[in-house]
């Protein structure tokens, strides 16, 4: 810890927080777990505190004693909010990933504080937002206080992050591991499987955008004997290290961001958050820039590819919610359908296992009630099981239908298909 800078205690510091606030709290594997944590523990003192943020690891904001003291009001539903959004203790705001600064700096969602996580400050006094620039960087922009959690720990990546140190009104040095997510180990037979028909749609030279999961780290795995990928993508994990290592990931064909990997947030293993630090060829940008459908559809050959919920025979796309019970968000996934969809030779791909852990099949005559629908059916184009590929654009009804019923699991074809003979006959 450098002299040469005033940190404080969290204690000192979240006196800065008072009720009726609203507060912004950085995410991902950017989650300043430490001062949620003691946040939380002032919840006496403290009454209708407003809490913003997207997806948090290593928290828990789901407690039935916080209510009264704080609302959960979550831009992207996690297991760490999830609970409390289903409750009168919180809700969900509807958004894409994209537009979310605009609520900020429209003073929709006017910020009172922001808490973010941050490396120490380098010689010139910046420190960097890290491995989650998405949408930090309008938030610590218009926050009118700005709480830093500083931490040894988390890298230096070039791009969009970079904030000085007088910007803070309080620092708090931690020295704590950052969260960690190794989505590798959870493949198995059905996600390898998707992975590989997924990969036989990636085209050399295409630029690819890839969501949260086991799908797109086993997508990753299967692209090694492609040639010049780029990566513009909301989400950086492990499974890209190997290709840009091999020369895979070159990103030489890029229009947007040529030459270097453009994501909005890192989240992974302390691996790749080793390979982040002062890695050059990264760039970690604003999400309002990554996910822009007009920005990303200027790259060739963009492949997007996300995964679902349930998909309804029409193609309508569940993806943030079983039924009334909200279980995620609406994130990225359209900012990335649009935007491949406008890329010459781009590629907007649903990928899902046909079935979910208990067996219900995920291809659905109608999606459950009060399902939302996050890609619409005039959005979709590939959809992508474990049984096959199949392109739905162009098509009408019950052609899409039947195409689905193709790649249903077997065990639910019979019932589909009387569905749809119900439905279209």
């Amino acid at each position: 810890m450098s002299s040469l800078y005033n940190y404080k205690t969290a204690e000192e510091a979240l006196q800065l927080i008072q009720s009726n606030q609203r507060v912004f709290l950085h995410g991902s594997s950017a989650t300043p777990i430490h001062l949620i944590n003691k946040l939380l523990e002032q919840k006496s003192r403290l009454q209708n505190v407003e809490l913003v943020s997207i997806t948090q690891l290593g928290i828990d904001l789901n407690s039935p004693d916080l209510e009264g003291h704080f609302f959960i009001n979550s831009l992207f539903v996690s297991k760490s909010n999830r609970e409390a959004v289903n409750s009168n203790r919180g809700d969900y705001v509807p958004v894409f990933l994209s537009e979310i600064p605009l609520l900020f700096t429209r003073n929709i969602l006017p910020l009172d504080v922001a808490i973010v996580h941050v490396s120490p400050p380098d010689k010139h006094g910046y420190c960097s937002l890290g491995t989650s620039v998405d949408i930090a960087r309008s938030a610590v922009d218009v926050a009118k206080i700005v709480i830093a959690q500083v931490n040894p720990n988390m890298p230096r990546v070039s791009g969009d992050g970079f904030v000085p140190f007088s910007k803070f009104d309080a620092a708090v040095w931690i020295e704590d591991p950052l969260p960690e997510v190794n989505y590798r180990e959870c493949i198995n037979e059905t996600t390898e499987k998707i992975g590989k028909l997924v990969a036989e749609l990636v085209e050399d030279g295409a630029t690819l955008q890839l969501g949260i999961g086991t799908i797109p780290d086993s997508v990753l795995k299967n692209l090694t004997n492609h040639k010049n990928l780029g990566l513009h993508t909301e989400m950086f994990s492990d499974g890209a290290i190997p290709l840009i290592k091999n020369g895979t990931i070159n990103n030489s064909k890029k229009k947007k961001v040529n030459g270097y990997c453009a994501t909005a947030f890192l989240l992974g293993t302390r691996a790749l958050y080793d390979f982040a630090d002062d890695n050059p060829i990264i760039k970690s940008l604003a999400v309002d820039y990554i996910n822009d459908p007009r920005i990303l559809s200027q790259n060739p050959k963009v492949t997007a590819i996300n995964s679902a919920i349930e998909i309804d025979l029409t193609g309508q796309v569940c993806s943030d919610s079983i039924g009334m019970y909200q279980y995620s968000g609406i994130g990225g996934q359209m900012d990335f359908i649009r935007g491949a969809a406008f890329s010459e030779g781009g590629k907007p791909i649903i990928a899902i296992p046909s079935i979910t852990s208990k067996g219900i099949s995920r291809i659905v005559p109608f999606l459950k009630q009060g399902a939302g629908v996050v890609t619409t059916r005039g959005h979709i184009h590939w959809v992508v099981t474990e049984y096959g590929a199949v392109n739905l654009f162009g098509m009408n009804m019950e052609q899409r239908a039947k195409e689905l019923i193709k790649i249903a699991h077997p065990n639910h074809r019979e019932s589909l298909e009387k569905e749809a003979f119900k439905r279209f006959d």
